[in-house]
C-alpha cells in the first residue's frame, strides 16, 4: 500500500549563508525522499526560511534596508544553494507569510482555550546601551550546568542543557558588549509544566508511530528522559519549565493578538512554518487535502505521516515544545523525528560563530561536483545522531575509488564495444553473473538500509556489488575477447551483462546521485529508474545511446582552491591544520631532496641502471589493507614459483577490483621491507603529478603482448 508522507527539513535562519554543516541534514532528508518516491510512495517535501527575530532586525538595520528586503534576498540565495546540491523541495516558503500568521494565531487561540497560556511579570535582561530587551541568543555567558564559556542564553552547545538566560554566569550583551541589567516585563507562557503536557510528552517521546517505528532514535529518546524524568517523579513535582512564547518590541515578527507591543517568540512560529509551507503548496496545486496531513482526526483517518529531519541542536524544541503545541491545539503530532549530528572539522563542530565553516556557494563556485559531497555525506550517515567529520582527503579517496574507479569504470570499459561492434544494441545477458544482483534486489537489504536512513550501510552493500561487477569484467576481459574473431557472441554477452549490472548499481545509487543517474538513464535509453516491480535484465536488442564521460575524478588542487576561497572563515582551525600539513609535506620534500642530493649525480651510468631489476608483473589479486589509509595489498606474478606480495600506496587512485588482471612494472630486486601489515617484496612503479599528491597517481602499464616476468631494459 502506498504511503502518504509530509517530509520537512529544519528551517534555515534568514541571517546567513548555507554552509556544508547545514547540508548534512538536508542531503539526508532529500535522499530519503527520493528513495520513498522510487518505491512508489507519495511524498510532499517542504521547507521555508525562518525569518523572524532580533538577528534579522539588527542585520537589516545595519545594512540600511527593511527586514522584508533582507529576507527576500536571502530566500533566493538559500533556494539557489539547495537546488545546486540537488535538495529538491516541492515548496520553499517563508515564515513571514500570511499562511504562517494564520496558523500561529490559530494555534495560540487553541492553546488559550485549553487553558495552557499564562501571563506573568518576569525579570528579563535589558541592554542599557541599545535600549532593548535582549533575546536569548543575544545574551552570552558561561553555561550554568557545565561552565562552558560563550554559550547562548537558551541552551548550551557543549552539554546540550536548556535554561533561562538569567541562569547564565557572567552574562554580556552580544549586541553592544555591555553588561545587561534586569527589567520587569509582562510575558506570555505556554504551560509546558502542566501535568497533561508532561504526561503526554513522556508517552510521546518513548512511543512508536502507527507503523510501529520509534518516533525518536534511541539516543534522542534517552536525552528526552533526562529532561522529562520518569513517572516516579510526577508526584506533585513538575519536571518541565513553562515556555516563554513572547518577546517585547522592537521585534521583527507577528504581534500577539490582543497584546500590543508583544510578539510571538520566533520558536513558536518557526515550526508552524512547516504547516504554512505545506498550505502554500496545497493552494498552488489544488489537489492536496491539507487536513489529511495536519488535522489530528483527519491524519489518523487518512493514514498519513509527518516526518521531520532536524539537527540535534534543535531536538529540545522539536521533541518537547512542538509536539505539545500540536497535541493541545488538536493538530497531528509528528510521526517521526530524524535527528542528525553536527558536521565537524577535525573533531570540532562546524559553526559560523567559531569561524570554521565552508559555504555551499564557495563549493559550487569552485566547480566542484555537488554529488561528490552528497556521496561522501551519505557514506558517513548511519541513521543516528553521530557527528559527521569532514575529512577532505577521505572524500577524495572515496569518490575516486568508489564512484570513478568502481562504478563509472564498468560502463566506460564496456560501452564502446557495444557501440562499435554491435550497432549500439545489447545482446543476451549471463544469468549466472546477474544472479547476485537479482538476489540483492529481491532481498531488500539495501532498501531496508535506505528506509532506516543508514545510508553508509546501503552504500557498502552497493560497492560490494560494484566489486562483483568489476570482477566479472576482469575475469572475462572484453578487451581480449575483442581481438578474437570467434568470440563475438561472448564479447556481446559480457558487455551486455556488465551494463545490466551497471543499471542495477545506478538504481541503488539514484537517491544519492540523482543527476548522475539521470545521465545514465539517458545513456542506457531507459525510463526513469523506479524501485518496484520485478527485477529484469536489459532486454536483447535494446539500443543504447553513445557513451559520454559520466564523472571526473576529484583533484587535490580543486580542494585546495576551496579551502583558499574560505580561508577567512576557516581561520584559525582549518588554516592552521592546513599550514601544519603543508609544512610537514614541505619538510618531507626537503628531506627527500637532501637525501637525493647526497647520493645522486646529474647522470648515472648504464651500469647503475643495470643494477635495477625491472620486471613486468601481472596483478593476480588486490585488496584493501584494513587499518591503512593509503595502501592496497597486491599479489604480483613475475614468473617465479609464487607471487610476490607488495604494498602500494595507491588506494586513493584505484579500486582493487579494477586492478586484478592488469600488467604493471615493478622493481624486483628492492630489499624486502617489513611493515606492520606484512612483508613488502618489491615496488610498483607509478607516475604522479608534480606535487606528488595521491589524487594524481598512475601506475605504469606495458604495451600489449608483454608477459609476466619479462625484464625491462
Amino acid at each position: 500500500m502506498s504511503r502518504k508522507i509530509l517530509v520537512t527539513n529544519a528551517l534555515p535562519y534568514a541571517n546567513g549563508d548555507i554552509h556544508l554543516g547545514h547540508l548534512v541534514g538536508y542531503i539526508q532528508g532529500d535522499i530519503w525522499v527520493r528513495y520513498q518516491r522510487m518505491r512508489g510512495n507519495t511524498v510532499h517535501y517542504v521547507c521555508a526560511d525562518d525569518t523572524h527575530g532580533t538577528p534579522v532586525m539588527l542585520r537589516a538595520e545595519k545594512e540600511g534596508i527593511t527586514p522584508e528586503a533582507l529576507i527576500g534576498r536571502v530566500h533566493g540565495e538559500h533556494l539557489r544553494d539547495f537546488t545546486d546540491f540537488g535538495v529538491a523541495f516541492d515548496n520553499y516558503h517563508s515564515t513571514h507569510s500570511p499562511e504562517n500568521r494564520a496558523y500561529a494565531e490559530d494555534v495560540y487561540a487553541r492553546l488559550q482555550a485549553a487553558k495552557l497560556i499564562d501571563t506573568r511579570a518576569i525579570e528579563q535582561f535589558y541592554d542599557p546601551v541599545k535600549e532593548m530587551f535582549l533575546p536569548d541568543r543575544f545574551i552570552k555567558g558561561e553555561c550554568p550546568k557545565c561552565g562552558a564559556a560563550d554559550q547562548y542564553g537558551d541552551n548550551c552547545e557543549v552539554c546540550g542543557a536548556a535554561y533561562a538566560p538569567t541562569e547564565l554566569k557572567n552574562p554580556y550583551s552580544a549586541v553592544s558588549g555591555a553588561k545587561p541589567v534586569l527589567k520587569t516585563s509582562e510575558h506570555y507562557f505556554f504551560r509546558l509544566s502542566d501535568p497533561r503536557a508532561v504526561a503526554f510528552l513522556r508517552d510521546w517521546t518513548r512511543g512508536t508511530n502507527a507503523a510501529g517505528t520509534r518516533r525518536l532514535q534511541a539516543e534522542a529518546a534517552n536525552k528526552m528522559k533526562e529532561w522529562l524524568g520518569d513517572d516516579s517523579t510526577s508526584d506533585g513535582e513538575n519536571t518541565l519549565s513553562d515556555w516563554d512564547i513572547s518577546r517585547d518590541a522592537p521585534y521583527f515578527g507577528f504581534e500577539i493578538p490582543g497584546a500590543p507591543g508583544k510578539y510571538f517568540y520566533v520558536w513558536l512560529d518557526a515550526p508552524i512554518g512547516y504547516l504554512a509551507s505545506f498550505r502554500n503548496l496545497a493552494d498552488k496545486r489544488g489537489d492536496i487535502v491539507v487536513d489529511d496531513f495536519v488535522d489530528a482526526a483527519g491524519a489518523e483517518a487518512a493514514g498519513t505521516e509527518m516526518v521531520h529531519f532536524i539537527g540535534k541542536d534543535i531536538l529540545y524544541f522539536h521533541a518537547l515544545f512542538w509536539p505539545a503545541m500540536l497535541q493541545f491545539a488538536g493538530l497531528r503530532t509528528p510521526s517521526q523525528l530524524c535527528v542528525n549530528g553536527f558536521l565537524t572539522v577535525d573533531g570540532a563542530k562546524m559553526s559560523k560563530s567559531r569561524g570554521t565553516f565552508i559555504t555551499a556557494r564557495s563549493y559550487t563556485a569552485q566547480n566542484l561536483n555537488p554529488e561528490w559531497l552528497r556521496y561522501y555525506f551519505a557514506t558517513k550517515s548511519n541513521g543516528t545522531m553521530e557527528d559527521v567529520d569532514l575529512n577532505l582527503d577521505d572524500m577524495i579517496a572515496k569518490v575516486n575509488s568508489d564512484l570513478v574507479g568502481k562504478y563509472v569504470n564498468i560502463a566506460s570499459r564496456c560501452a564502446g564495444f557495444i557501440a562499435k561492434r554491435f550497432d549500439g544494441k545489447l545482446g543476451a545477458s549471463d544469468s549466472q553473473a546477474t544472479a547476485a544482483f537479482k538476489a540483492a534486489f529481491e532481498s531488500g537489504v539495501i532498501a531496508q538500509a535506505y528506509e532506516e536512513r543508514d545510508y553508509g550501510r546501503a552504500l557498502r552493500e552497493i560497492m560490494h556489488l560494484a566489486d562483483l561487477a568489476n570482477q566479472y569484467v576482469n575475469d572475462h576481459k572484453p578487451w581480449e575477447l575483442a581481438k578474437q574473431e570467434d568470440k563475438e557472441v561472448q564479447l556481446h554477452a559480457v558487455c551486455s551483462t556488465a551494463l545490466t549490472l551497471f543499471r542495477d548499481l545506478t538504481l541503488y545509487l539514484k537517491p544519492v546521485l540523482p543527476s548522475l543517474a539521470e545521465k545514465v538513464e539517458a545513456f542506457l535509453a531507459i525510463t526513469p529508474l523506479a524501485w518496484k516491480g520485478e527485477w529484469q535484465v536489459l532486454p536483447t536488442g535494446h539500443a543504447i545511446s553513445v557513451y559520454a564521460h559520466l564523472m571526473t575524478r576529484v583533484e587535490r588542487k580543486q580542494i585546495d582552491a576551496l579551502l583558499d576561497a574560505n580561508r577567512e572563515s576557516l581561520a584559525p582551525a582549518m588554516t592552521e591544520a592546513k599550514a601544519a600539513s603543508s609544512q610537514q609535506r614541505h619538510a618531507e620534500k626537503q628531506q627527500h631532496a637532501a637525501q637525493t642530493a647526497e647520493t645522486a649525480s646529474p647522470h648515472i651510468s648504464i651500469d647503475d641502471f643495470a643494477k635495477v631489476d625491472l620486471r613486468i608483473a601481472k596483478i593476480v589479486s588486490a585488496e584493501h589493507v584494513e587499518g591503512a589509509d593509503k595502501l592496497i595489498r597486491l599479489q604480483l606474478d613475475i614468473g617465479e614459483d609464487k607471487p610476490r606480495q607488495v604494498f602500494a600506496g595507491i588506494k586513493s587512485a584505484y579500486d582493487p577490483g579494477a586492478l586484478v588482471g592488469r600488467f604493471t612494472v615493478m622493481v624486483a630486486n628492492l630489499a624486502p621491507r617489513k611493515m606492520k601489515f606484512g612483508m613488502s617484496e618489491g615496488m610498483v612503479l607509478a607516475a604522479s603529478d608534480p606535487d606528488g599528491t595521491s589524487s594524481g597517481l598512475y601506475i605504469l602499464s606495458p604495451d600489449a603482448g608483454a608477459t609476466a616476468g619479462m625484464r625491462v631494459k
